[in-house]
């Protein structure tokens, strides 16, 4: 049985040149969100120098190859798209910098208990990944005292957009109460929960 969102994916990886993906690995600073608000100006990761970094869900590893700039010691990618991960395979041998890549899903990484100081994910598990799965399947993957860091859609966001294929409106589309799992046609599948969950 196929998964929705690997095939999605691999059909956004057809898309999403390596010279896309190579422009995004070239950048020095880490960025968030559709404004690129930079690192040095919000501070959401904690000093990265010399730790050991998961990257669940991390598609083209961009956000990974920004990390191991920043300083972190070791960078692993984890992804269930094979389209995906080659792209990042064929950046980090064009970029030298070491990373390494993990075929699998966010909800079940085969990597000991306890090999990293922080997981994070930046779009990938975090909404891709069913959150009762993929948060203590982070939670497994941190040493003590380790740290988990995700960016995803805003509640907001989710509760305004008709479907997948149209930007959010300025109306309520949907209550909150019993967000989840939110199946787009031909996108895949996202999971998104409400404030109080």
């Amino acid at each position: 049985m196929t998964n929705p969102n690997v095939e999605a994916w691999t059909r956004e990886n057809e898309r999403y040149t390596d010279g896309r993906a190579e422009q995004a690995w070239a950048r020095d600073e880490i960025t968030y969100g559709i404004w690129n608000v930079p690192e040095s100006e919000l501070h959401a990761l904690p000093d990265l120098a010399g730790k050991d970094i998961v990257e669940l869900g991390c598609g083209t590893a961009y956000f990974g190859a920004w990390l191991k700039k920043a300083g972190a010691a070791r960078v692993v990618g984890v992804d269930p798209t094979p389209a995906q991960l080659e792209t990042a395979r064929r950046c980090n041998e064009k970029f030298g910098l070491g990373l390494e890549f993990v075929e699998a899903f966010g909800e079940e990484v085969p990597l000991p208990d306890e090999s990293f100081d922080l997981a994070v994910s930046e779009y990938g598990a975090s909404i891709w990944a069913d959150p009762y799965k993929w948060i203590p399947e982070a939670g497994r993957l941190l040493r003590p005292g380790g740290e988990l860091v995700f960016l995803r859609n805003s509640t907001l966001v989710i509760l305004c957009s008709p479907d997948e294929d149209v930007a959010a409106v300025e109306t309520l589309q949907r209550p909150q109460f019993g967000m989840y799992r939110f199946s787009w046609p031909n996108q895949g599948v996202e999971y998104h929960l409400s404030h109080g969950d």
